[in-house]
């Protein structure tokens, strides 16, 4: 994905002269091609993530649109203080890029988990926060954020993550992607846990449901016309991402759903609210997570939904 973002990147940055990037000296070759054309607007910012986040803030109030990128926990929650005061208080156009979210930095450890980013983001007035399934999708909702000129986050993956579509799918930021329509239990999933959010759907039509499967890339806003809707068709709604199940994007759908009347139960499946170690892969921090089909359907098996 992160090799994705720097495709689309250097190619918006063709046509665009006030694109700039800034990155806290890693991915350093990444963004070699956009250097050959723009060196002047590929800025090292060096490992001082706090000071990159202000001096993104600085040139978009002189008109540029600038990117900051590096690894998730190092662009959200290190520098949060700027990204609130500096970005989202001053309401300026920064494109906030997390790569290697959730578990992408599995063996690394916590110090390189990201459980509490999208709660972090979400939280903040003015910041819109987007999650993409596949390259499929940050390719076509990254022209959308820079259209928008506002503050965003964009959650991306690491590297190697499976395509969840076979093609670029038509998204509009802001609005849900159904992947599949069903009826009864709607599956939502947010970013790069889409795949599990597929294998829950095939398991869960094995026994005979017809599930409803989304990408929910934008988590704010909401799509509000979707939920309004889903909550007439469905009985039951599960929502999964590699997040803290509490704060995130299955909290913004429940904070919702639970506003309005007669709306269905809400399953949420993410992180549970403790730290994971101890581990050497992303399927291997997953597992231990919880976040695997016979876990999730043992879960929805006790309470009634299988």
């Amino acid at each position: 994905m992160r090799n994705a973002f720097a495709r689309v990147l250097t190619e918006l940055a063709k046509d665009d002269e006030s694109l700039l990037l800034f990155y806290a000296d890693i991915g350093n070759r990444l963004f070699n091609p956009l250097k050959e054309f723009a060196e002047e607007r590929a800025i090292n910012a060096g490992i001082a993530e706090a000071n990159m986040a202000s001096m993104a803030a600085g040139s978009a109030m002189m008109g540029h649109k600038p990117f900051i990128y590096t690894i998730t926990p190092f662009t959200t929650s290190r520098n949060f203080e700027q990204i609130k005061i500096d970005i989202a208080y001053q309401n300026q156009p920064v494109i906030i890029v997390g790569t290697g979210s959730g578990l992408s930095y599995a063996n690394l450890g916590p110090t390189h988990h990201s459980f509490e980013d999208i709660a972090l983001m979400r939280a903040l007035p003015n910041m819109h926060v987007i999650c993409p399934a596949d390259a499929y999708e940050l390719e076509q909702l990254m022209p959308q954020l820079i259209e928008l000129n506002a503050p965003c986050y964009f959650r991306i993956g690491k590297k190697n993550e499976p395509a969840v579509h076979e093609g670029n799918p038509a998204l509009t930021f802001g609005k849900v992607h159904v992947m599949r329509p069903g009826e009864r239990i709607a599956v939502l999933s947010t970013g790069t846990i889409m795949p599990l959010a597929q294998a829950l759907v095939s398991e869960l039509t094995e026994r005979g449901l017809s599930p409803e499967l989304v990408s929910f890339h934008t988590v704010k806003p909401l799509d509000e016309a979707y939920l309004n809707d889903a909550i007439t068709r469905f009985d039951h709604v599960i929502t999964l991402e590699e997040h803290n199940v509490s704060g995130g994007f299955g909290s913004a759908v429940l904070e919702y759903v639970s506003e309005q009347a007669n709306g269905p139960r809400v399953h949420r499946f993410g992180i549970p609210d403790r730290f994971i170690d101890q581990v050497h892969s992303t399927a291997d921090a997953r597992a231990k997570a919880g976040l695997t089909v016979p876990d999730i359907m043992s879960t929805l098996s006790e309470r009634g939904v299988v």
